[in-house]
């Protein structure tokens, strides 16, 4: 298959490093909206094009997908980095800190960009020492529904080449640099975005008879909900409702002729997600007529639950402890939080995994999304190689397969 060894991986990454931090600095100091990533889309070609690739497609408007065919035949891995910002305003003070005022990349894709460069730099220059196709796949708009990967995945371009594994990368500022986590199976949850009106007549509030009680009503809505989703889901897998807004623009002796409720919906299993989409509907409906009042319930549907292959788990775990050492290798707990990278787990195999990214023994870590959330940098060497290991292993396992 090839004749690239660990050792060899390392090293090269290593004398990369110098390369990713730069091009690090440059997309942190420089970060862009979801849909919006025009800039990043034009730098991320500049540097392929240094690296020789010559078949780069735009996808999804603002992303990219660059293709490279090793020495022969074999399988087809796609290799994905999300690309966009979060709305924060940075408060490192470090010398690349972002230079656009209210954005940041305080979610880690300027590190899943960096390593998905350094990868592709280096399996360029050992082009005719690996056997198969990849996939290089700079996807943005993971940060805003509707998210860039449904626009990816439904316009078929990776259809085209049969891929066999879909691998994506994400820090995790819980985990020490160094190390990698993962989980088999069912592993983030699905989100939806709830927006409910609840409206009738405003009024005096201390008369009674002629007006509706419009935040009472909102208020017993928004609990029937939370408590119907925490009663009912099931019991192998949580499931989460929350209102986060709630807006009754009244006084205190006015009642408001609307309520708004904003509020989001999370689990693990997508028929539940399903039932619980058309129960909350007949509850706030129910309960909104019984006061006089009408509910107004929409449902955005966002990503769907994330899922990991638990056969291409399974392997990387053993290549990654190949690379990093058993006790780098860590089990993840599910969470809550949602990936687009979901869209891509239910219709081709997929692995999503967890970088370390906090020096080991430091304790004041903050989280993602955090305005002063960064990383350990030298974790550019060991998500870059990292990846570069888990690609040839993957292909040489598949190849055998086959």
């Amino acid at each position: 298959m090839t004749d690239i060894t660990l050792q060899e991986i390392k090293q090269e990454a290593e004398k990369e490093y110098a390369h990713l931090l730069e091009i690090r600095h440059h997309l942190h100091s420089r970060p862009e909206l979801s849909f919006a990533e025009k800039e990043t889309q034009r730098y991320l070609r500049e540097r392929l094009r240094q690296y020789g690739f010559d078949d780069i497609t735009e996808v999804a408007d603002t992303g990219l997908l660059a293709v490279l065919r090793g020495g022969d035949e074999g399988p087809v891995l796609v290799l994905r980095a999300d690309t966009d910002a979060l709305p924060i305003t940075e408060e490192n003070d470090i010398p690349y800190r972002s230079q656009r005022e209210g954005v940041m990349h305080a979610c880690g894709h300027d590190v899943h960009m960096t390593c998905l460069l350094g990868t592709a730099r280096i399996l360029k220059k050992w082009q005719r020492r690996w056997q198969g196709t990849l996939l290089f796949l700079f996807q943005p708009a993971e940060e805003k529904l509707p998210g860039g990967a449904k626009a990816i995945v439904d316009s078929g371009i990776l259809d085209r080449y049969h891929p066999s594994l879909v691998i994506g990368q994400h820090v995790d500022p819980t985990l020490p640099a160094g190390s990698v986590g993962y989980r088999p199976g069912r592993y983030m949850a699905s989100t939806d975005e709830l927006y409910l009106t609840v409206s009738g007549r405003g009024g005096h509030a201390a008369l009674p008879a002629s007006v509706t009680n419009t935040p009472y009503l909102a208020a017993k809505i928004l609990m029937a909900l939370e408590d119907h989703v925490e009663e009912n889901g099931p019991e192998e897998f949580p499931s989460l409702l929350r209102f986060g807004k709630v807006t009754a623009p009244g006084a205190t002796n006015v009642i408001p002729p609307e309520v708004k409720m904003e509020g989001t919906f999370r689990t693990f299993d997508e028929s539940w997600r399903s039932r619980v989409h058309e129960r909350i509907t007949e509850i706030a409906g129910l309960l909104a007529r019984q006061g006089g009042a009408r509910a107004e319930l929409e449902i955005k549907k966002g990503y769907p639950v994330l899922v990991n292959d638990e056969k291409a788990v399974r392997q990387a775990i053993l290549f990654s402890e190949q690379f990093l050492g058993k006790e780098q290798v860590v089990p993840l707990d599910l969470r809550m939080t949602a990936e687009d990278f979901a869209y891509y787990s239910h219709r081709y195999p997929s692995l999503f995994y967890r970088l370390g990214v906090t020096p080991p023994g430091q304790t004041d870590v903050y989280p993602l999304h955090s305005p002063r959330f960064n990383i350990h940098e030298p974790v550019l060497t060991t998500g870059t190689g990292h990846m570069i290991w888990l690609t040839l292993s993957f292909l040489k396992n598949r190849k055998e397969e086959n």
